[in-house]
């Protein structure tokens, strides 16, 4: 009985946060819930800040503000992190403007009904598909597709979505140059989350390198600065050198 009076909290609560378009001045709440981001309070009622999605947790509500936000598209490849958890689904932070709900029957496990947290709990890391987003923007996603998972260990970049194809490159020539030149193991999300794992010190340049690569995105011959950015960092063999000045 509990289990499924969590699940009917979670589902008015994914449902409250994908409709609501909220502007500047508009009330979000007049019960006592607390201010979250992009909101303050005046004469008794919580108010928007900015123009976005009505959001609420727990006994918060705030903005999620729609410029500059990933808008999810299927097909996409993106990392995210559990934020909530149901008796049959997980609700998945993927940086988006309204939640993504992950079904237990698109999992790669056989999870029981009630056991979701045996299997991914709050904070844990997941690269998952985005299968569809339908007209009222309710995202459908998967982790039974090749590669799909649970991320463990590493740690992770955010970058604005809109700078996720420089940080790749050309038919990925940019991202194939970092992990090679740093030696570390990375997967770009079409949301801006980024995950390196790698030697400490190697991944904290590659980190500075993605950083650099967004903060200079516009910049003439990036994948030049990059590159001799590493290579003041990182000694490269010849052999390396040889190939990437092909």
């Amino acid at each position: 009985m509990n289990y499924i009076r969590e699940s009917d909290k979670m589902e008015k609560r994914n449902a409250r946060q994908t409709r609501e378009i909220v502007v500047p001045g508009d009330i979000l709440d007049g019960t006592g819930m607390r201010p979250g981001e992009n909101a303050y309070v005046l004469d008794g009622k919580v108010r928007a800040c900015v123009m976005g999605v009505r959001n609420v947790f727990q006994n918060t509500v705030g903005v999620i503000p729609l410029r500059g936000c990933y808008m999810p598209t299927s097909g996409d490849t993106v990392i995210g992190v559990i934020e909530d958890i149901g008796p049959s689904n997980w609700l998945v932070d993927i940086s988006a403007p309204y939640p993504a709900p992950l079904h237990v029957s698109e999992v790669p496990w056989k999870v029981e009904f009630g056991d979701t947290s045996r299997y991914l709990t709050l904070g844990d890391v997941v690269l998952l598909k985005v299968l569809a987003v339908d007209e009222s923007k309710k995202i459908s996603v998967t982790m039974k597709d090749s590669g799909l998972r649970k991320i463990e260990g590493g740690r992770l970049v955010k970058v604005s979505h809109s700078k996720v194809s420089r940080v790749i490159g050309k038919s990925g020539s940019m991202i194939s140059m970092l992990k090679n030149m740093t030696d570390c193991r990375i997967t770009v999300g079409q949301n801006g989350l980024i995950w390196v794992d790698g030697d400490d010190e190697n991944a904290d340049v590659a980190v500075d390198a993605i950083k650099m690569i967004e903060e200079q995105a516009q910049s003439s011959n990036l994948t030049d600065r990059i590159k001799e950015f590493i290579e003041s960092k990182i000694p490269q063999d010849e052999e390396y050198d040889d190939e990437g000045d092909e």
